[in-house]
């Protein structure tokens, strides 16, 4: 439940931080001069498309042009990510993309997916995560992660573990436990978050690293019982409940992350321009509630810190993707 109290630490966090824009009167700031155009890379309906009409909505309130959000899926989200490292640099053109199409495809498509996602972009602004929790069916012998490893270690041919699918973060974020742990999960892959919660529900599947939207209505009304969040910090969503570091196991940290991107070669001053207006739109109550609501956690990081993150995280994932022996089916 987001409070005024949450709405309030959120705000202090970003003005805080030095986010809040910088305003300097006698240097005439880059504006777009006609419709921005956020690409979203996935289905229209989820939470990484709201997140981008949030923030364009702001953003036109802001500079009194237009932003449109247009959905182009495919690929694992390379078709609509690769279009924008082909656009003009001139910062009409946007993406709004994920530790999938950013730190993890290259990884798990051929050729990358057509991109680079270091090479080809700059990076405008980390927005918001969506944290991934460790649930299991409600009636699995386990309430806390030390009794799941126990009971892991005891099953012998080991527990099931549902994902989204093959390379999905839900799977990488299951391979990096099994990693950390040393326990047995047989893995079972399903197509999307719907057949899986299904399963899920109907006690076929024993546990899952699901996003905090996917599953907090079953959380809520106890038909899957959360256990820990892989996250290094609590979900605001259920702040009672412990992180994996919390319950023992550090270095299981997997936020499914989002941020804004540009094509590479944008000027500074348009890059700028966008760092100032995201900031000033997140600090805003209204979108961190807005941002709450699609069970994402607010998480700025300016160009240069967000920059750096994606780079470790690319590197972070290629090993773990090798480790592993991630395959995933050509899209």
């Amino acid at each position: 439940m987001i409070t005024r109290r949450t709405a309030l630490a959120g705000l202090a966090g970003v003005a805080g931080a030095g986010l809040v824009p910088r305003r300097a009167a006698a240097e005439a700031q880059w504006s777009p001069t006609r419709t921005v155009t956020i690409v979203v890379p996935y289905p229209a309906g989820g939470g990484v498309d709201a997140l981008a009409r949030i923030v364009g909505r702001e953003i036109a309130a802001d500079t009194g042009q237009s932003v449109v959000v247009e959905n182009q899926a495919g690929a694992s989200g390379a078709l609509g990510t690769r279009r924008v490292a082909r656009a003009e640099p001139d910062g009409h053109t946007l993406v709004l993309s994920t530790n999938q199409t950013h730190a993890t495809n290259i990884s798990l498509l051929p050729d990358g997916g057509g991109y680079d996602p270091v090479r080809d972009f700059t990076p405008l602004a980390g927005l918001a995560d969506l944290q991934h929790l460790l649930v299991v069916r409600k009636d699995l012998r386990a309430e806390t992660v030390p009794e799941l490893i126990a009971l892991a270690r005891n099953s012998g041919a080991g527990l099931t573990c549902a994902s989204t699918g093959p390379g999905s973060a839900s799977h990488l974020t299951m391979e990096l436990f099994k990693t950390e742990t040393g326990v047995t999960l047989v893995h079972v892959a399903y197509r999307g978050a719907a057949p899986m919660l299904q399963d899920m529900v109907g006690g076929r599947v024993d546990m899952s690293f699901a996003t905090v939207p996917t599953v907090l209505g079953q959380v809520g009304a106890g038909e899957l019982r959360a256990i820990a969040v892989a996250s290094p910090k609590r979900s605001p969503h259920l702040p009672a409940l412990p992180t994996l570091a919390e319950a023992g196991i550090p270095g299981v940290e997997a936020d499914a992350w989002a941020g804004l991107f540009a094509p590479a070669g944008i000027a500074p001053a348009i890059r700028d321009r966008y760092r100032d207006l995201l900031a000033a739109a997140l600090a805003r109550p209204s979108v961190q509630t807005a941002i709450a609501q699609q069970g994402m956690a607010l998480n700025w990081r300016g160009p240069e810190a967000f920059g750096e993150f994606q780079r470790q995280e690319v590197a972070r994932w290629a090993a773990i993707i090798k480790a592993a022996n991630v395959a995933v089916e050509k899209p």
